[in-house]
């Protein structure tokens, strides 16, 4: 490769780097929780919801859930939610779902939408209440 091969080649390299990096730096505001992006919306938080009646789910195994949960909430494994979800009442109902670590949430989140349900706010994480 001449030299004048070389700088162009370099040039792509580091607009390459520039651009991961960027990315790199985007994916932790992507990951940041539901609540923290409904209260900057103006949307009420999760225990505000609560408080006013949601109901607080909790999509953990049975054994995570006897461990430690949130007051309040219901448990309703992931793996089962799609069988039981007519327990959660009526598709108007409003529920604050959560887990772990917030991938079992955000899935159930989705069922429920999909289900019909139009006021799901995911938690994500128990440690974020």
């Amino acid at each position: 490769m001449s030299g004048a091969d070389a700088a162009p080649v370099g040039a792509v390299r580091r607009s390459l780097r520039a651009v991961s990096l960027g990315l790199a730096m985007l994916v932790p505001v992507a990951c940041v929780g539901s609540t923290e992006a409904a209260a900057s919306r103006g949307q009420p938080s999760a225990r505000a919801r609560v408080a006013a009646g949601a109901r607080l789910l909790d999509v953990r195994t049975p054994e995570e859930f006897d461990a430690g949960h949130i007051e309040g909430a219901v448990n309703l494994p992931i793996d089962v939610l799609p069988g039981r979800i007519g327990e959660l009442g009526p598709p108007s109902t409003p529920i604050v779902v959560y887990c772990r670590s917030g991938r079992r949430s955000a899935d159930a989140a989705v069922r429920l939408r999909a289900a019909g349900f139009t006021d799901v706010l995911d938690l994500g994480p128990m440690t974020a209440w």
